[in-house]
């Protein structure tokens, strides 16, 4: 799938920065995501899975929800997620079903595997965002995978 987009540092700089709040506020693990309309950014969160006490919001998730409320549609077919790590299965899969025009993400599962090792935890994810988006038919929404990565790693330590 030919992209034809150059991601932009600032987008992947206010995911960072919005984890990193709601880290502090909440605790929440250190994921923050922006959704980019026509160069602008929509919407974001991070991880809102304790303050909601719902294991569905994801930083990913909660974007979603807010910029389809905001655009009044739940398709999103030109928006691009920015997120700080790798989306997970259900992540990617709402935004496949939302019709993301693409997603751009910073550290990647191998990244968040050896964090999540590191403080005893046995996490492993199980599809990968790029096994899923080549199961999309029509292919419609691209990747750009690792994009920041050192950045979105060195925050999630």
């Amino acid at each position: 799938m030919k992209i034809g987009y150059k991601p932009k540092k600032k987008f992947m700089k206010e995911a960072i920065d919005i984890a990193k709040k709601d880290f502090k506020k909440y605790g929440e693990q250190r994921i923050g995501a922006v959704i980019v309309r026509n160069d602008k950014i929509i919407t974001k969160s991070g991880n809102k899975i304790f303050r909601d006490i719902d294991p569905s919001s994801h930083a990913e998730i909660v974007a979603m929800r807010l910029a389809c409320k905001k655009l009044k549609s739940r398709g999103m077919s030109d928006c691009i997620l920015y997120t700080t790590n790798e989306p997970c299965c259900m992540c990617t899969g709402a935004a496949v079903w939302a019709k993301m025009k693409g997603i751009v993400y910073g550290a990647n599962v191998k990244d968040l595997e050896k964090k999540m090792k590191k403080q005893g935890k046995n996490f492993k994810f199980f599809i990968s965002c790029e096994e899923i988006l080549k199961r999309q038919k029509p292919r419609t929404t691209f990747l750009i995978k690792n994009f920041m990565r050192k950045e979105c790693v060195e925050f999630t330590k």
